[in-house]
Formats: structure tokens, sequence, C-alpha cells
């Protein structure tokens, strides 16, 4: 029912599966850690730009990117840390940086565990010692992202970790959302405004965060695709990041547990105590839908 396989592109990509369901993921550790494509019964539920993945050059839009130790930019890239200026760029390291295969397993699930650690290169943007283990569980419909911090510093670890995945859509004018807030901060200008529960995919560009949520649970439902796909996470998630481009297959609904800048500012930042752990979860469910809309 299960099953992990290995195949050689341009990176070593280990494919989750479950036969039952026809649920097949694609992992490739080297590029960041990244789940590049996640298909149900032939269909993407992720978007992926082929040919900037294809580029080390570039960060990759599609998948699920990884997000660490910061989510968003910060202003020129700076930021203060005692009484050093240090230069770190947007989302962080860990979407660039070859991740370690420590575990997988077959048995309940396809599981596959990853690890990145610290190092002199990290440590030269980021001056701490740190550990981070994520396991990709792919059970049916559902995808669940285990995560695990550890600080191995001797001083608190300030962070923020999130994650961007890029959700294949049909017609964006036949998308809708139920995302827990009312009120968003538009990215680009800084300016709060009321959330009407629309989006409007005439705009350039849509980069909205979302603070105040209300609970731990989001979804889109592609009423063209006759899909919803429902994001549920950890308490550590304090803000919900939607971001799309006009002209693009994509829109993106991303947990993130601070706003962009708070390793600046301070909002909503995370802090590891030295030698503590800090454990968080994010789940991915597909469901389809009949032609009345209702769940099959």
């Amino acid at each position: 029912m299960f099953a992990i396989a290995l195949k050689q592109d341009q990176y070593l990509t280990y494919i989750l599966s479950d036969s039952e369901s026809l649920s097949r993921l694609e992992v490739v550790p080297q590029r960041g850690g990244i789940a590049t494509r996640w298909k149900i019964q032939g269909q993407d539920i992720l978007y992926l730009d082929a040919e900037r993945f294809a580029n080390p050059e570039l960060s990759v839009r599609g998948g699920i990117p990884i997000l660490f130790p910061i989510c968003g930019n910060l202003p020129d890239n700076l930021y203060q840390y005692g009484d050093k200026t240090y230069t770190l760029k947007q989302h962080g390291f860990a979407r660039d940086l070859p991740w370690e295969v420590v575990q997988q397993g077959t048995d309940s699930c396809a599981s596959l565990t990853l690890k990145l650690s610290s190092s002199d290169q990290t440590r030269q943007i980021y001056p701490f010692d740190f550990e981070v283990s994520l396991t990709y569980q792919l059970q049916g419909n559902r995808l669940r992202l285990l995560q695990r911090y550890t600080n191995r510093s001797s001083d608190r670890m300030p962070f923020s970790v999130g994650f961007h995945p890029y959700f294949s859509v049909g017609d964006k004018h036949q998308l809708s959302f139920d995302i827990p807030a009312r009120a968003y901060q538009d990215q680009k200008t800084g300016e709060f405004q009321q959330f009407s529960g629309n989006f409007d995919f005439d705009c350039p560009e849509i980069d909205f965060a979302f603070k105040s949520l209300t609970r731990h649970t989001t979804s889109l439902t592609d009423q063209q695709r006759r899909l919803r796909v429902a994001l549920t996470y950890s308490d550590l998630y304090s803000t919900l990041v939607f971001w799309t481009v006009k002209g693009k297959d994509y829109v993106c609904l991303e947990p993130w547990s601070a706003p962009r800048n708070a390793l600046n500012t301070g909002e909503q930042l995370n802090y590891i105590e030295p030698g503590e752990i800090c454990e968080a979860a994010v789940e991915f469910n597909v469901a389809y839908l009949n032609q009345a809309g209702e769940v099959i």
C-alpha cells in the first residue's frame, strides 16, 4: 500500500506513494528539502515552475518551500543581534541548502525524515547552533509535515518558520476561501484593510498577511477542478500569508510562525531556550467535490 522509491533526475528524488488512494509525493532533499510535486489520482495538487527549479541560482517557485530561520524579508536583508549586524536574505536559508535523509518508513504511512544542522556557513549569517528535522507523512489524501526545532546553542535562539505551498489552480475567479481573519496587512504598502472574503485577481500581485487568526485552519475550494484543500497548523503559527501573481496558475496559502521582519521588531518572534526543543505540525487534506459542491 505504502512505498518509497528513488529516481535520479537532476537531483535524487524520493517518491512517497499510497497505491490505494493513488497519491504520490516527490521530495528533493538536496534542493532545500522541498516537496516538489503532489499528485492524487493523476491530478496535480501543487504547482511547480520546472525551469526555475532546474536552475540552482534561482529560488524555487512551486512545491512547498521551507522557510527558516525567518519568513519574508528584512529591510536591506539586515538584522541586529547583540552588537553585530547580519545579512539574511528573504525566507532564510533552509530552502537553499541540502538536507540529509535520516529515516524512512512504510508501515502506517509513507514517511520520510530530513535533517538540517547548523554549519560554519549558516553561523556566518545566523549565529546559532541548531538542528531542524522535518518528517513528510503521506497517507491517503493527507500530507503531514512534522517539525522539530532544537537549539544547540548556549544562548536563547530567536527564529521564525513557515511553509510556502504553491497550490495549482484553474480559473482563479472560481476559487473561494475560508480564511480565519477579518483583516489583513498589505505587505507591499503596509496598510491594514478589512477582509471581505474575496480577492481581486485582476491585480498584478496580491501579498496579504493575516495576523489575527481566530483558528488554526484554512481552506481553498476550486470549483473548476472540483476539489478543496484544507490546511491545519499548530499554535506556533500566528500568521497566514496569501500570495499570487496575475497570469500564473497558482495561489499560495502560507502558515508563518511570525510576520516578516520579526527578527528586528520582535513581533510574534519565537524563541527556544538553550538545549530545548520546539515541535510543530502542518497538515494538508484534499477532498473532492460533486456538482453540488459537497465533499464526495
